[in-house]
């Protein structure tokens, strides 16, 4: 059975790029695609997925608000921060304290993808 992944980045490109790299893996499905956090939240409760790949800056809502108001409605949500190198390492840090299991750096690669998604699932699997 297949992770379900929504991906949230109000770039097109890069919401693009990983779900391209994430087609890739037979173990992840991207069941849907947010432009900004309130979206995100909207997509969130209706298609329940088991991973959020989300974006720290947008317009509208950002990341941190959207990430606070995800684990309000879910706990035990699995959300996985998306950050550009320059200038959020603030925000990073807010998102990891606000309970985002982890970030990954653009540009990212397919490893580095593929390396965070399998934490988090063997996590849950010896739980």
């Amino acid at each position: 059975m297949k992770h379900k992944v929504l991906i949230v980045d109000d770039s097109a490109a890069l919401a693009r790029q990983l779900q391209n790299v994430l087609a890739e893996m037979d173990e992840y499905e991207v069941v849907g695609s947010a432009a900004d956090g309130a979206q995100a939240i909207k997509m969130y409760k209706t298609l329940n997925p088991d991973v959020v790949l989300m974006d720290i800056v947008m317009p509208m809502m950002d990341g941190l608000q959207s990430l606070r108001t995800i684990l309000k409605l879910d706990a035990s949500a699995k959300v996985v921060m998306i950050s550009s190198l320059g200038g959020v390492g603030s925000k990073v840090e807010e998102a990891l304290r606000l309970g985002a299991q982890n970030v990954i750096s653009k540009p990212f690669d397919k490893e580095q993808i593929y390396s965070v998604l399998k934490k988090i699932f063997e996590s849950d699997s010896r739980q």
